[in-house]
């Protein structure tokens, strides 16, 4: 059996604080010098370069990704009676936004080599109903955008790309976020681009549709005490601001760390049996928030999550820490016992659901590191 000296986590976000812990403080430091604690020129300074980097003409910070996607249905004027169609292998924020907002939530089932919404299926579940589509770029790999805002046209849908995994990814040479109507991003401390606490953002170049969102995040006001509509409290707050604003200047170089340490782990990682080792789409560039293997079960009819488990396990012993993103698909949480969805409805997320299985993953991960987890693997699998 290799043995392992030391444990290898599955992401560290305090190394990378390390490397810029003096510029940190620093700006934290100026913030709290300043007295500016709620919006400001801090806000506006990250949302321009934000805006910026996206090559998009506006951004809207807010205190979440989940407010993000809820900002977006409300500025779309989405509610009651419309429905909303979306990936149930994803994070539950995805979904509970279109709850929120008084819609229903149409799941389509994922494509098993990508993780992402299979496309094929969309069109199938357009009803007169149907007013948006929420892709998620699951684990930093965009979905084929250029195919689906065809759809999207066809079926006059608006486009709600969940960017929350995947700030940097690119699709056909343009950045995810800019390519739907409105992209919506999470700062949360795990992401490629992650703060100190929550956070999000909202990019789209429809100025009308940010202007909206801008009123609904300060409480429904345009001018103060003056109410339009029923708002929300979302802002980001300065000294998150301050902390990106510092953090995007590096997120090029630490996703390109990324895409290094994916590319060594599909190299060693192709040569074992009984895995399936995810590749990037033609014409995309993902930033690999995870690196998501499946342990491939050895029956295809009721697969079973104990291989994965039990792998899972073995790693654990090994010193390699893992994740399962997700356990459980979105449409068979009692949470939408309502909808009518059945076991089966759904194969391939529910087969996935059962063999996923994310990796060591995070820039400052060593190829020491990594060929611990390979080892790992091979102890245990070959």
């Amino acid at each position: 059996m290799f043995q392992s000296v030391n444990s290898v986590p599955a992401f560290d976000i305090k190394q990378q604080y390390v490397t810029i812990e003096a510029e940190v403080s620093a700006a934290v430091l100026e913030v709290l010098a300043s007295g500016r604690y709620i919006g400001g020129p801090i806000i506006e300074s990250f949302e321009q370069k934000f805006a910026a980097y996206h090559g998009v003409t506006n951004c809207i910070a807010c205190n979440s990704g989940t407010d993000a996607l809820y900002l977006a249905l409300r500025a779309l004027e989405i509610g009651a009676g419309d429905e909303v169609i979306t990936t149930p292998f994803t994070f539950i924020a995805t979904a509970e936004v279109i709850s929120a907002v008084g819609a229903k939530p149409v799941f389509v089932d994922i494509d098993i080599n990508t993780y992402n919404l299979d496309l094929r299926q969309i069109a199938a579940v357009v009803t007169p109903k149907t007013k948006a589509i929420i892709p998620v770029h699951l684990f930093g790999q965009s979905v084929d955008m250029t195919e689906l805002m065809a759809i999207a046209q066809k079926h006059n849908l608006a486009v709600i790309e969940d960017c929350a995994q995947a700030t940097g990814a690119v699709w056909d040479n343009r950045k995810v976020g800019s390519i739907g109507h409105i992209g919506c991003f999470s700062f949360y401390p795990t992401k490629n681009l992650g703060g100190c606490g929550d956070g999000g953002a909202i990019t789209t170049n429809d100025s009308e549709l940010a202007a909206k969102m801008r009123v609904i995040k300060e409480h429904g006001q345009r001018n103060r005490y003056y109410y339009e509509e029923v708002g929300v409290n979302s802002r980001l707050d300065a000294i998150q601001a301050a902390i990106l604003q510092i953090k995007l200047r590096y997120l090029d170089n630490w996703n390109q760390k990324r895409q290094a340490i994916a590319s060594y782990y599909q190299k060693f990682l192709s040569q074992i049996s009984g895995i399936f080792v995810p590749e990037e789409l033609p014409g995309g560039e993902s930033v690999w928030n995870q690196f998501t293997i499946r342990v491939v079960s050895e029956s295809r009819n009721g697969a079973s999550a104990s291989r994965r488990d039990w792998v899972k396990n073995q790693l654990q012993e090994r010193g390699v820490s893992s994740m399962v993103y997700y356990p459980y698909p979105l449409h068979l949480q009692p949470v939408y016992k309502h909808l009518g969805y059945q076991p089966g409805q759904l194969p391939v997320v529910e087969q996935t659901c059962h063999e996923v299985l994310s990796l060591p993953m995070f820039p400052e991960l060593t190829t020491q590191q990594q060929d611990q987890v390979i080892y790992a693997l091979k102890d245990c699998l070959v």
